[in-house]
């Protein structure tokens, strides 16, 4: 299980001082009052949270168990604040989760992003010592539910393409996280946000929430800097929009 110790680390550091008001003012270019975001891979919850102050409503999608009650805590009791304690895949049915609990921002259901962890410079100590079988949903399937979303965020450690897979209808603005250890995975989700009708998209390195292109890329030339990156890059975040004027700085 998810170590308590883990999750105070990840609250202290998705939390911290600033941040709330650095995320409110990058995120309020995707997301606007009565408006609805996909918080896919929610993790403690800090995207959901930025979504209610700007006044939309946030479906948090988290399947590790410990994660999913405190998004209940943290958030459950607020207007417009939906939990679904599930993973997000190309089909519904049942997959197996892999948990660092230590770690527990970097559980995973992609067996590739585990063998690719097991050492890589920078993920030296990191040791998934849980499995749990869990349900898994769609992203279609939540649309349906829960209504179409205008922006969706999926951070979900390698399994994004296969999250995608599952997305049939392109919301307005969507992000994906990408690694320096899966470079083909993020191809892999490029591709697919072009056969939706993406054409526009920008990036994040790290947790900085500044675009790192001075305007939009097309998918080849997103695709080139992300395989041009330094190894010790590790993470960033990918933006695609229908509407190309969000996604300058």
């Amino acid at each position: 299980m998810t170590s308590l110790a883990g999750i105070r680390h990840s609250l202290r550091s998705y939390y911290g001082p600033g941040r709330a008001a650095a995320l409110d003012e990058f995120q309020a270019r995707f997301l606007g009052p009565g408006e609805l975001g996909f918080d896919i891979g929610a993790h403690v919850g800090d995207r959901s949270a930025s979504f209610l102050r700007l006044g939309a409503r946030a479906l948090a999608v988290e399947p590790q168990p410990r994660l999913a009650r405190l998004l209940r805590l943290l958030h459950g009791r607020k207007p417009g604040f939906t939990l679904v304690s599930a993973l997000v895949g190309a089909a519904a049915g049942t997959a197996t989760l892999r948990v660092n609990s230590q770690n527990p921002t970097v559980a995973s259901a992609s067996a590739d992003f585990v063998a690719a962890a097991a050492g890589a410079e920078g993920w030296e100590g990191q040791v998934w010592d849980t499995e749990l079988t869990l349900p898994v949903t769609t992203l279609d399937a939540l649309a349906a539910a829960q209504g179409a979303p205008d922006f969706v965020k999926i951070d979900v450690e390698g399994y994004e393409a296969v999250a995608l897979e599952g997305l049939s209808r392109a919301p307005r603005s969507l992000s994906f996280e990408f690694t320096t250890i899966q470079r083909p995975v993020a191809a892999a989700c490029l591709a697919r946000l072009e056969a939706l009708g993406y054409r526009a998209f920008n990036a994040c390195l790290g947790e900085d929430m500044r675009f790192a292109h001075p305007a939009p890329l097309g998918a080849a030339a997103m695709e080139a800097w992300i395989a041009a990156l330094p190894h010790a890059a590790n993470s960033g975040d990918v933006y695609a929009s229908l509407e190309p004027a969000r996604l300058s700085p």
